[in-house]
């Protein structure tokens, strides 16, 4: 099994139900175990400001899903949980769900990049993922307790935690 990390958003149609609604499907995904899940974090919109403030978490998930196959596994889940994916970027959803780490590959495929890009900059996928894993290493990137000492938390503050 590999060690997957994964990124969760929703900002509308009641995000924290629709994230641990994803949590939910994550505990059903074939050839794979939910390992842990992070706090439920609230965080400000990174694009459009005219939207509504988004609730993120990121998983653990251990699988022997192959990495596409995993995403087309949790783009099923975003599209069961009313996800329209239209051409507006880091506009309002209801679901996203992200791989932002495969074990220590590094990817990069029409569909996939591993690290996930921008993982490092993203106080609302730093700071969950250090909650998870503090001591853990990003493939061509570095410490991640290093690289949270230069994120600014931006007002990102823990609304609840899931239920798994």
């Amino acid at each position: 099994m590999i060690r997957v990390y994964l990124g969760l958003g929703a900002n509308l149609d009641a995000p924290l139900l629709q994230l641990q609604q994803a949590v939910n499907a994550l505990m059903q995904l074939p050839q794979s175990q939910l390992a842990a899940v992070s706090s439920f974090y609230g965080s400000k919109p990174m694009g459009p400001q005219d939207q509504p403030d988004y609730v993120n978490a990121v998983a653990a998930l251990d699988t022997h899903l192959a990495p596409e196959a995993l995403l087309d596994e949790l783009q099923r889940i975003e599209l069961e949980q009313g996800r329209q994916r239209k051409d507006e970027r880091w506009g309002p959803r209801t679901l996203d769900l992200d791989i932002l780490l495969y074990g220590e590959e590094i990817l990069a495929t029409p569909r996939l990049t591993v690290p996930h890009y921008g993982l490092h900059q993203r106080e609302f996928v730093v700071y969950p993922l250090l909650e998870l894993a503090p001591a853990l290493q990003i493939p061509g990137i570095g410490a991640l307790a290093e690289i949270a000492l230069q994120v600014p938390r931006n007002g990102l503050t823990i609304l609840a935690a899931p239920q798994v």
